[in-house]
């Protein structure tokens, strides 16, 4: 099957298609509306042959669909129906949990994105988990007032540095993770990767989507990982 895979940011909207190597990209913000995002998409994508979807959406999902909006985009997420926008079967999935998805190797792994906000996703023996740790309580704001682009433009990129490795070290404390991924665009920012943590991807989120549609694979040894949707689990191999 032929996938489109969309990947939506604070910032930039990056699609990729089965069999395709070069993503396609246009600017987000907040003059950016679902209806808009797929007459877009649509006619970027209109070269690429695709039957299904995968959209990765910065915010949570219910029922395949945008249950809050983002506060750095336009309005009219909540509910939309995508897969009678683009008239093929779809899939949304928190863009956290999907870029997760796509760095996920084996056991108990913490995915946090580092970029516009904070992105977060637990997968555990193959089931993934997105989260909502951003907004919880971190010093005198949440964990996403200081690691999220918000915290680095106010504190500056050396004390982001710190905040994000208090913060990792906080949080594999309390969940005790055996693998830890940082991921987002801001990731590059580290000049060095806290304890236990390996540098993730954002070709990673493609993959995740890629993997939302593959069945009846495994790889050797391991168990198949499993997407905790809010109906059923959705199987997808590594």
């Amino acid at each position: 099957m032929n996938v489109l895979v969309i990947d939506i940011g604070g910032t930039q909207v990056k699609l990729l298609a089965t069999g395709h190597d070069q993503p396609r990209e246009f600017v987000s913000g907040p003059k950016l509306t679902p209806r808009r995002l797929v007459s877009v998409v649509r006619k970027m994508a209109s070269d690429w042959e695709y039957e299904a979807v995968s959209i990765g959406y910065p915010g949570p999902v219910l029922q395949n669909r945008p249950s809050s909006g983002p506060w750095n985009l336009g309005k009219g997420w909540v509910g939309f129906n995508f897969q009678a926008a683009f008239k093929r079967p779809v899939k949304v999935l928190n863009d956290a949990a999907m870029q997760a998805l796509g760095s996920y190797k084996r056991g108990k792994m913490l995915f946090l994105g580092l970029g516009t906000g904070l992105g977060s996703a637990m997968i555990v023996d193959g089931i993934i988990e997105p989260m909502e740790l951003a907004h919880l309580p971190y010093k005198k704001a949440t964990f996403e007032d200081y690691l999220g682009i918000r915290g680095l433009r106010k504190c500056g990129e050396k004390q982001w540095r710190r905040n994000v490795a208090d913060a990792v070290k906080r949080l594999v404390a309390a969940l005790e993770p055996e693998d830890v991924v940082l991921g987002g665009g801001d990731v590059h920012r580290l000049k060095q990767l806290p304890p236990g943590c390996r540098a993730g991807d954002n070709f990673n989120a493609f993959l995740g989507g890629f993997r939302l549609w593959e069945k009846n694979g495994k790889s050797a040894g391991s168990k198949k990982p499993i997407v905790r949707g809010p109906t059923r689990p959705i199987r997808v191999k590594r």
